[in-house]
């Protein structure tokens, strides 16, 4: 899986010395904690503040807000494919495209201002962003292909309006806290509309 800040070819990066290791790791962790408690949009500056160093090292080892949100939700990501993996071979595929959409969903809404930027992504091949957007669309491709194998989904369904509506409920959730079932509810209403009619 590649981590780049761009959508092109991946650079092979030279290891990093013990301290920028450690600034790295910190930084990360900062963002997690900032990221979890205010929102993707939490301030840069705060984030190196607490990780003790300086914005000109984080923008060093980040050199933009998706760089870092890129290499915040690598672990997450990670398991979203792990995931997909595992539902590839389920016996009914419509519901597994529908649980590992589920799961996305799930995942968007964690961080504030994820969906939004995840849906930006998309559309932006430019956005380090993109090193999460890529394998996701990669691996729901599959599980919507064996889908509309079975018969089972529209055929006129793509994988891009799909992690697009995925994001959007997530926005519509994050906008209305008051209702934490939002989300499923909005989920299950949208996909009805996947399947195949006779």
């Amino acid at each position: 899986m590649t981590t780049s800040s761009t959508a092109g070819t991946h650079t092979p990066q030279r290891p990093m010395r013990a301290d920028a290791r450690r600034n790295y790791d910190r930084l990360l962790a900062e963002a997690r904690t900032s990221f979890a408690e205010h929102g993707t949009d939490a301030s840069l500056e705060d984030v190196a503040r607490r990780a003790g160093v300086g914005i000109g090292t984080l923008y060093r080892h980040f050199p933009n807000r998706h760089a870092l949100m890129n290499a915040v939700f690598q672990e997450a990501l990670t398991a979203l494919l792990v995931r997909s993996r595992e539902l590839a071979d389920a016996e009914r595929p419509c519901t597994a495209l529908v649980e590992w959409l589920g799961a996305i969903v799930r995942h968007a809404g964690e961080y504030r201002g994820l969906a939004q930027a995840l849906m930006s992504a998309s559309a932006d091949h430019t956005s380090a962003l993109t090193g999460c957007h890529v394998p996701l669309r990669q691996a729901g491709a599959l599980l919507l292909e064996r889908a509309q194998a079975s018969g089972s989904v529209r055929p006129d369904v793509s994988i891009d309006d799909l992690l697009q509506l995925t994001n959007a409920i997530a926005l519509a959730a994050e906008q209305t806290p008051a209702d934490p079932a939002l989300a499923d509810r909005l989920l299950r209403l949208t996909l009805q509309g996947l399947r195949a009619t006779d």
